[in-house]
């Protein structure tokens, strides 16, 4: 089959034929029909090194995965070949305190598993291919009626890790209060629906590009601002000078950070989400009173299903471009140049 792979840091991947993989016992393969391109990817090509973490190349691209069982190894039950099915994305061990609770995103027995905070498409094999294994039947979660995989993929994280993000914060979102999004890009834009969907919040966006603030307006916002040297009186003005009540920075640079928590207010949430490798300097007088700074990684799997109900029912309409698998790598090269709306999904010519 053909797959994309990372053969070595800081390099492009390349498409190159490999063997079909073959399940064994509790493993499930699946017949991909969409593979995320994510921006995390871009890392992984440009500024990752050996060292940097406990896993590394080569493998498969592709941690946003959505396709069919294609196969099922001995001793799994409850799916059936043929069946639409979404992939988990983080891989942990199934059996610490987390990992029950279908949070395998912060598995605590990192020595228990082969690529620590990693999975398919992170470490291992992921869906840019034309199959993919999954290890366990526990990672993937069937589709609801009338939602494709190739819409479903980009859910599975640039759903999915906004998701946890504006769910942990709920408490903090009734009526009259204020949400930021910072980033309006794959993760982003569905950040904004995913606010309207689930809360009364008034939703504010923020990017430097005009066609991302017309996408986030597309998408519900209520007032979209570029990052210019107003942008924190805008802000704050929109908030009635009381600042926002939550924060979520889905670029992670130091200028993004510092953005946030200038518009916080006092017990907000300003979220970290993005990983370009921002950091913020934290003293008694950096932040408002009683604001918490925080990061998230992905989020569960019972979130994942939330997610994809959402999406079925028609409250989340991820923007997607498709791709074939042959032209892969130029879509990450479009992401690159920052010429990319929404999600470019992967998807492989006998797909469907």
């Amino acid at each position: 089959m053909r797959a994309l792979r990372l053969l070595e840091w800081k390099s492009d991947p390349v498409l190159v034929e490999i063997d079909d993989p073959v399940p064994g016992p509790g493993q499930v393969v699946v017949r991909i029909g969409g593979a995320g391109a994510c921006h995390s990817d871009l890392h992984l090509m440009r500024e990752f090194e050996a060292g940097l973490l406990p896993w590394g190349p080569p493998f498969t691209l592709g941690h946003e995965n959505a396709g069919w069982v294609h196969a099922l190894g001995s001793g799994v039950t409850g799916l059936d070949v043929g069946q639409p099915v979404a992939v988990y994305g983080p891989w942990g061990c199934g059996t610490c305190a987390h990992c029950l609770l279908g949070m395998e995103n912060y598995c605590e027995c990192p020595d228990l598993v082969s690529v620590p905070g990693g999975g398919g498409g992170l470490g291992l094999d992921g869906g840019m291919a034309d199959l993919m294994l999954v290890p366990a039947a526990r990672q993937l979660v069937p589709l609801p009626d009338g939602l494709e995989p190739v819409t479903a993929a980009p859910l599975t994280d640039a759903g999915l890790t906004p998701y946890h993000a504006v769910r942990r914060s709920w408490p903090k979102l009734p009526p009259g209060s204020t949400a930021v999004v910072i980033g309006v890009g794959g993760l982003g834009h569905l950040a904004v629906q995913i606010l309207r969907a689930t809360t009364a919040a008034q939703v504010l966006a923020v990017d430097t590009r005009a066609e991302a603030r017309e996408l986030a307006l597309a998408a519900g916002a209520d007032l979209v601002v570029a990052p210019d040297d107003d942008a924190v009186a805008t802000l704050r003005a929109a908030t009635g000078g009381r600042g926002a009540d939550v924060v979520l920075d889905f670029v992670g640079a130091e200028a993004t950070i510092a953005l946030g928590a200038a518009v916080s207010r006092f017990l907000g949430d300003v979220t970290l989400v993005g990983i370009a490798g921002g950091t913020f300097p934290f003293n008694f007088f950096s932040l408002p009173y009683e604001v918490s700074l925080q990061s998230t990684y992905w989020g569960s799997r019972p979130e994942l299903v939330e997610v994809l109900d959402l999406a079925a029912r028609g409250h989340l309409r991820p923007t997607v471009t498709t791709v074939p698998l042959e032209e892969a790598v130029e879509a990450y090269h479009r992401m690159e140049a920052g010429s990319a709306l929404g999600r470019q999904v992967v998807v492989p010519a006998d797909a469907g």
